[in-house]
């Protein structure tokens, strides 16, 4: 079966956002273009390396090549709406691509589906028939801060850490190991 490739160029809105209760959600990148829209699932952990890789790649640009790249989002870029409902997952992402097309001065993303088969580094950020599904979003700098300043408050949103372990508090507590063991909860 041939690849599909799902292409942003001028996205209405590339946002990272979950469904579900704090210690149970669910994490979604959301593409949307005119009446297209798209939600893949992925990983926290996938959501907080790609803001802090956006960040990276956004200071080697303006390093490298001298494009303007603000330090903070844009308040018209920030994005504080919910997901677009109803999502419905695409995919799952595998794999994820970053990079920087230089000819329209944008950070390029894309988003692979997880696939049974090893997944070759030339299908990342290219147009081959063979490979798993994907997701590719074209970026404005701005909006690339824009979506990961958003994308690091969405993960920083859910459970409070235990202030002496830093694992993440259950609303009805948790066994802290620095505790030998005892109950905490959030008052304690």
């Amino acid at each position: 079966m041939a690849r599909v490739i799902h292409v942003f160029r001028a996205p209405d809105r590339f946002i990272a956002g979950t469904v579900g209760q704090p210690g149970d959600r669910t994490f979604y990148l959301q593409a949307s273009e005119q009446s297209r829209l798209i939600s893949v699932a992925l990983e926290k952990q996938q959501v907080q390396v790609l803001a802090e890789r956006i960040g990276s790649l956004l200071e080697e640009v303006q390093r490298r090549f001298g494009t303007d790249v603000p330090d903070d989002a844009p308040p018209d870029d920030l994005d504080t709406q919910p997901l677009d409902v109803p999502v419905e997952e695409e995919f799952r992402v595998g794999t994820m691509g970053l990079g920087w097309d230089a000819e329209s001065k944008a950070v390029v993303i894309e988003l692979l589906a997880i696939s049974e088969e090893e997944v070759d580094e030339a299908v990342v950020l290219d147009d081959t028939e063979e490979g798993p599904d994907a997701v590719r979003v074209f970026l404005s700098p701005s909006a690339a801060r824009a979506f990961a300043e958003r994308a690091d408050r969405v993960v920083n949103a859910g459970r409070k850490p235990c202030p002496l372990c830093a694992e993440p508090l259950d609303p009805d507590g948790h066994i802290c190991p620095r505790q030998n063991g005892y109950r905490r909860t959030e008052e304690d």
